[in-house]
């Protein structure tokens, strides 16, 4: 089970099982009593390093984070060579083991057991240092800033929800414009099928026009035909009375005006109909065409303003995401100014743990990056 991190006496009868019991603590917790134990030699001037130490380990730790106590031996080599250490894991053991402060079977790599390593210090002392008088000054302290730390966690979970929805309302804004070009491109489609439709009936009235002009002359003919059979037939009737020879004459030549109406019928009756009745199709194929384009436009603008009300659903999401992010920001704020004030009433009081109260203001520090310049933070 993970040790108590509060308390400010190590549980054990012996220094050996408290200082076991020390690195049962997270890796946090052992950093601020490493502090705390040697603040005036120079825990102060180490105070930064240790905190970079503690968030590569967490960082490195992936099964527990924060709530890591130590790390295995490939981990403690990660964290050893990202900061260009020269001592290794062994050698670590090995001074540990000489000063009796482990035994021959230890596979885990607690911070504490590599601070002391690198720093020499008397393993025993660390154990048995004092944490201050003032432990519950600083437990409320640090459940402050566990507090805010929380509300800035909100406030970057919001955070992060408003530009998902900024996102979204980007995506709809786009699709809005998209479907209103698509409205717009079938509207022109449909004005120039309903163009095209008008100039092929226009073409279709001119053809029958120039159809009817051209019938006249074949009615003409008609008539004339008509005229010519009647005269045929009245001299057929004379030529039944005169002599063989007249009546062959008066054949020739009623057969002669008979194939000559005959050929000019024949050529009516053979001028093809197809143009006329194929411009009429076509403009009727025509008119259909413009009003399906016309239909597709009147779909494509209701499917363009569904559009446009989904992304103005989605802009007002991303506003009420936004307002409820910049809301959380603010709590925070009030959150870093109520620990804030209370630390430094507490630093005024004497018997301080340094060590956690410098633990307490760099959180602090870190927290302000997340806060607007503009509310009390400060650049990244």
């Amino acid at each position: 089970a993970m040790a108590d991190n509060k308390g400010n006496v190590l549980p054990g009868n012996t220094d050996f099982e408290k200082l076991e019991y020390l690195c049962q603590r997270t890796y946090k917790a052992q950093a601020v009593w490493f502090l705390n134990a040697f603040w005036d030699s120079f825990g102060e001037g180490e105070a930064e390093n240790l905190w970079n130490y503690v968030h590569k380990a967490v960082e490195i730790d992936l099964d527990h984070r924060e709530a890591g106590t130590h790390l295995n031996e490939m981990e403690a080599h990660r964290l050893l060579e990202s900061f260009d250490e020269t001592m290794t894991v062994r050698e670590m053991r090995t001074y540990l083991r000489q000063h009796g402060a482990i035994g021959d079977r230890v596979k885990s790599v607690p911070l504490t057991h590599w601070w002391i390593a690198k720093y020499g210090e008397d393993w025993e002392k660390l154990v048995n240092a004092s944490q201050g008088d003032n432990r519950e000054e600083i437990e409320k302290a640090q459940a402050m800033v566990d507090e805010m730390n929380a509300a800035f966690e909100d406030a970057d979970a919001k955070a992060q929800v408003a530009a998902a929805a900024l996102r979204e309302a980007q995506a709809r804004e786009a699709e809005s414009v998209a479907a209103a070009q698509a409205a717009k491109a079938a509207e022109d489609e449909a004005k120039a099928r309903e163009q095209d439709a008008v100039a092929r009936e226009q073409e279709a009235l001119a053809r029958e026009a120039d159809a009817r002009e051209a019938e006249a002359p074949f009615k003409a003919a008609q008539e004339e035909l008509e005229a010519a059979l009647a005269e045929m037939k009245a001299q057929e009737d004379a030529y039944n009375n005169k002599t063989a020879e007249l009546k062959q004459q008066s054949e020739e030549g009623g057969v002669v005006s008979r194939n000559r109406a005959k050929v000019q019928l024949d050529a009516h009756l053979a001028e093809d109909p197809l143009p006329l009745r194929r411009a009429k199709i076509t403009q009727e194929a025509a008119v259909k065409k413009a009003e399906r384009a016309t239909k597709a436009a009147a779909e494509a603008t209701a499917a363009s303003e569904a559009a446009a009300a989904e992304a103005a659903k989605a802009t007002q999401r991303s506003l009420d995401a936004k307002q409820a992010a910049e809301d959380a920001v603010q709590a925070a704020h009030v959150e870093v100014k109520a620990a804030e004030d209370y630390l430094q009433e507490v630093k005024s009081k004497p018997g301080q743990a340094f060590g956690a109260i410098w633990w307490i203001e760099r959180e602090l520090i870190e927290a302000k990056k997340y806060m607007p310049t503009s509310k009390g933070g400060i650049a990244k």
